[in-house]
């Protein structure tokens, strides 16, 4: 874990990358990672086909959105070490396990449940929906900012509840 937060503190000094290109017209929005040093949020989103099932290679993106509206895309480092997402693989149809960059022990399962696609993570010991992370960092004069904790949101599964784990590195 705390090499996680290592990892997501270096991208917090980082520029934001070039402008998002292809934004898929035909997505369902997962969760997104907000900070506390602006209102950039990183969004994670399913790429559907005609059809609406799940794309077959890489269904997930992820890619910043600024506080002006606009999108951007990762950069390099943000997406290897941080924000991008480091594996999908494929679990059936319309079913994938993803894992973040910087959370590669923490498998995330994209599947339908109810109206939409949900990505489905234990949060407080608890199988839940992802919705919203949140990074508490302080920013320094030199060096890395200090992470102070992040908060992971979302509903439980079953009774949909709403659930939050503080994680501290």
């Amino acid at each position: 874990m705390k090499k996680y937060m290592i990892i997501l503190s270096l991208t917090l000094v980082i520029g934001l990358g070039s402008t998002y290109g292809a934004i898929y017209e035909r997505t369902n929005r997962l969760f997104v990672i907000e900070r506390n040093k602006n209102g950039n949020a990183v969004q994670y989103d399913v790429c559907l086909n005609d059809d609406g099932d799940l794309a077959d290679v890489d269904p997930v993106k992820a890619y910043w959105v600024l506080e002006n509206g606009q999108q951007k895309s990762l950069n390099l480092v943000e997406r290897k070490y941080a924000y991008g997402i480091y594996s999908q693989q494929k679990l059936g149809k319309n079913r994938f396990a993803i894992s973040l960059a910087a959370l590669k022990d923490r498998k995330i399962v994209v599947e339908v449940i109810g109206d939409g696609y949900k990505a489905l993570v234990p949060i407080d010991g608890k199988p839940s929906i992802l919705e919203r992370v949140y990074v508490q960092a302080e920013e320094k004069l030199v060096g890395l900012p200090k992470v102070h904790y992040v908060d992971l949101f979302g509903l439980t599964t079953q009774a949909k509840t709403p659930v939050k784990e503080r994680v501290i590195p």
